[in-house]
């Protein structure tokens, strides 16, 4: 019996053997430059980024949703789940062991017993039987199976842990996005406000000229269509800004109606962003290590396929206690064993084994397509920033400088209109030119930040070593 049991160790150690491929995480060209910027070295970033915006209030609401987000709370309780389920596929490399146990008492019939028995026998009627044995089971895993199904749940949840800084640091963009627009918004009412102040203060004057018979009622009306045309866009701007309001009540886990931003119409200076190399870039995104677990996860899978086509060898053994009598139950003479070793393999299941094997592949492939669509998604997504940050600096130059002649205008219109040489229509088109670039001003200011926060999130977020 000794040398049977030799066939235990001989076959753990074949259970060396694991199939399917290893897998090599493919080259990725991220290029050696940008397109929209020079390659500067880029310092580190910190992982609260935000605070580079020197904003107080923005710091204290992305603290605040990234304790109270909803969304969040969900993607951390998936990063849970899936790291749960890695300790299930783990347990399938060690035996299990089980206790059982029956006791049961059986009644036979008289008559059927008497039958078969000499006259004067006595017979028993009853009988009992006590059974309770621990129970081992082992999967030899002689091909890798379960050794590859652990190495795709250790991905999977490293994906999801990917997948959750990618989220948190989504939320953090998304609620600097809402703040910037609301603080833009702030700006733009303030704009309108003070052009509500003005056109309120030429209507009286107008209107003072019309009741002394000076000017002709046309001017006056003008006037006030003018103010109410910028009531109109102080109410638009005010919609606005309720919207992102809310939006930020939202994202920072709580009631609109228990939530609300104190105005304020100025912004902090803008912080110096740079790209760094583009391969630097690619190692620092959570989306794509997210893809890159993704894909080691369905190479692991080939290897998981591939061993359903190869016999699977179990060993058991059963040891303990049987006994028809309680009180002798535990008796050394009452022990009771069993070792035994058992194999399945597959012989015909209609092409599934090959199907489940190509669906591997196949599914791998799929993920690789992915994976390197992710990679050639998160250069353009810096590029665009890059671009944006370019074009907003242009365009803000470009509007200072027809805001100073706008102004100009302006002036001059009025002086003409005062000494009787020009319309209030005059006045009145080159105030409105006054506010429109004012308001483009303050989108301007608002985006530039906007898209700041973008192109850190384009970058990876913070990486500050840890």
């Amino acid at each position: 019996m000794n040398s049977r049991l030799l066939v235990i160790p001989a076959a753990l150690f074949l259970g060396s053997c694991t199939l399917g491929p290893d897998f090599q995480l493919p080259f990725a060209e991220g290029g050696s430059k940008w397109k929209e910027a020079k390659v500067q070295s880029a310092r580190h970033l910190p992982d609260d980024w935000w605070t580079l915006f020197n904003d107080r209030e923005l710091s204290r609401l992305v603290d605040r949703a990234l304790t109270a987000n909803q969304d969040l709370s969900a993607a951390k309780s998936r990063v849970e789940t899936a790291r749960a389920l890695v300790g299930v596929d783990r347990a399938k490399l060690f035996p299990t062991l089980d206790l059982t146990g029956t006791a049961g008492i059986s009644r036979s019939s008289a008559d059927a017993l008497r039958g078969n028995l000499p006259a004067g026998v006595g017979i028993e009627l009853e009988s009992q039987r006590y059974r309770s044995t621990f129970n081992l089971a082992y999967d030899i895993d002689l091909w890798g199976r379960n050794k590859r199904l652990v190495e795709a749940a250790t991905a999977q949840a490293s994906a999801s842990e990917a997948l959750f800084v990618s989220l948190r640091l989504g939320l953090a963009t998304e609620v600097a996005r809402q703040y910037f627009l609301l603080r833009g918004l702030d700006a733009q009412e303030s704009v309108v406000s003070d052009t509500i102040k003005s056109r309120q203060a030429a209507l009286d004057i107008e209107k003072s000229k019309s009741d002394a018979g000076l000017v002709n009622g046309l001017t006056s009306s003008r006037a006030r269509t003018e103010l109410e045309l910028a009531n109109n866009d102080l109410a638009a701007v005010q919609r606005q800004r309720g919207s992102a309001e809310h939006a930020l009540a939202v994202l920072c886990g709580l009631r609109p109606s228990d939530f609300s931003v104190a105005r304020r119409s100025s912004l902090t200076a803008l912080p110096s962003i740079k790209a760094g190399l583009p391969a630097e870039v690619l190692n620092r995104r959570p989306d794509v290590k997210a893809a890159e677990e993704e894909l080691r996860a369905a190479s692991a899978r080939i290897g998981v396929a591939k061993a359903a086509f190869y016999p699977n060898f179990t060993l058991s053994a059963d040891a303990g206690f049987e006994s028809v009598d309680i009180k002798r139950f535990l008796d050394l003479q009452n022990r009771v064993l069993a070792l035994g070793s058992g194999v399945a393999a597959p012989i015909f299941n209609g092409g599934s084994n090959k199907a489940n094997y190509q669906a591997a592949r196949n599914r791998y492939d799929e993920v690789l397509a992915t994976y390197q669509q992710t990679l050639l998604i998160a250069l353009r997504e810096v590029e665009d920033a890059l671009v944006d940050l370019k074009g907003l600096a242009k365009s803000r130059t470009a509007l200072e400088q027809a805001l100073a002649s706008a102004r100009d205008t302006r002036k001059l219109s009025q002086e003409r209109y005062d000494k009787g040489l020009t319309s209030y229509l005059d006045v009145v088109d080159a105030d409105r030119s006054v506010l429109q670039i004012r308001l483009a001003l303050s989108q301007i200011d608002a985006q530039q930040r906007i898209t700041l926060a973008v192109l850190v999130k384009a970058l990876g977020g913070g990486w500050s070593g840890k």
